[in-house]
């Protein structure tokens, strides 16, 4: 009798540690963190890297740690084509993109990024900071992404490494790079140029070797990427204002619970005003920096030529694009 009672003693113990390793086991599953991935094409002290990285402190702050967003600068994860294609197929959670790869993807994005659409950059912010920019992020969805939030990228302009730029003109002939956007190839061609498409990642030595001879982009790349050691000749045309974007995998989103969703998209918007600081203090460093180091920069005294020369392009538009470009134009105004 004793030896069953010892007997039943010592099963009801194993049951019961059995039991607390189980409830030790969930509360430690409970407590893994999620960890979501970001890709990013710029280096890490970028300022839309920057933004990123407020971006994760955000969700990771106010998910009490919860929810870690690992943010991967200088192209870790790819180049902008191939990260955008993982993006939408889950393999990648997060990324931050210019819109003019996307729009490959997204048609209607290129209503956002048509030359000299914008009559500077607070009416390129009171549009996106409307309906009309809620409407483009929420339009994601049909390409399997999630819009988040948009980061400020400044005006792109034309550089080079053979000859000043002052008209439409001097553009004839050079080989000039351009994102994977049937956009921005149109815009290069229409001003008589060879618009080569290339991964951003090539673009310094491409111009080293010759084999294009510049590219267009804003002062903080130009700097950054010492795209302006390989090309001297930089022109202040602003041909476009292409707002970065935010977008996460609508796969990895319909994951997560609907609170943590709300979280998330809110933390990216929040994240925009630290993102559009840091990309001002930037340009100033970057502008500074380009011309101490003796390049030469010119400015279009008139640039009615240019936007003549792209008349083409809009009339080439869609009804419902071209809609949307009036309403666009219309704001502020």
């Amino acid at each position: 009798m004793i030896k069953r009672l010892i007997g039943i003693a010592m099963i009801l113990t194993l049951a019961a540690g059995l039991v607390f390793a189980a409830g030790q086991a969930d509360t430690a599953s409970a407590a893994k963190p999620i960890v979501l991935r970001l890709a990013e094409t710029h280096g890490a002290d970028y300022p839309t890297t920057q933004g990123d990285y407020e971006f994760a402190r955000l969700v990771e702050e106010r998910s009490n740690g919860r929810i870690k967003i690992e943010v991967y600068p200088g192209s870790q994860l790819g180049e902008e084509r191939a990260v955008i294609e993982q993006v939408q197929f889950g393999a990648i959670d997060f990324t931050r993109v210019s819109i003019s790869p996307l729009a490959a993807f997204s048609p209607d994005l290129n209503a956002l990024q048509m030359p000299y659409l914008y009559r500077n950059a607070d009416h390129m912010w009171e549009v996106l900071n409307s309906k009309i920019g809620d409407d483009f992020l929420d339009s994601m969805e049909d390409a399997g992404f999630v819009g988040l939030s948009w980061f400020d990228s400044g005006a792109r302009s034309f550089y080079n490494s053979v000859r000043p730029v002052k008209s439409v003109a001097d553009l004839a002939g050079l080989k000039i790079r351009v994102q994977e956007s049937d956009l921005m190839i149109g815009l290069v061609e229409s001003l008589g140029a060879v618009a080569t498409p290339m991964p951003f990642g090539e673009v310094y030595s491409g111009i080293q070797t010759g084999v294009i001879d510049g590219a267009e982009n804003n002062w903080p790349s130009y700097y950054s990427t010492s795209h302006y050691e390989v090309a001297k000749y930089f022109t202040l045309d602003e041909h476009t204002r292409v707002p970065e974007i935010t977008i996460a995998s609508k796969l990895s989103m319909d994951k997560l619970s609907k609170e943590d969703q709300a979280l998330i998209k809110q933390a990216a918007k929040d994240s925009m005003a630290f993102q559009i600081k840091a990309w001002a203090d930037y340009e100033k460093v970057a502008e500074e920096a380009v011309r101490a180091n003796g390049n030469q920069v010119d400015y279009l005294d008139d640039n009615s030529a240019f936007q003549a020369a792209m008349q083409p392009m809009y009339d080439a538009l869609s009804p419902e694009l071209k809609a949307v470009v009036a309403e666009i134009r219309a704001v502020g105004k």
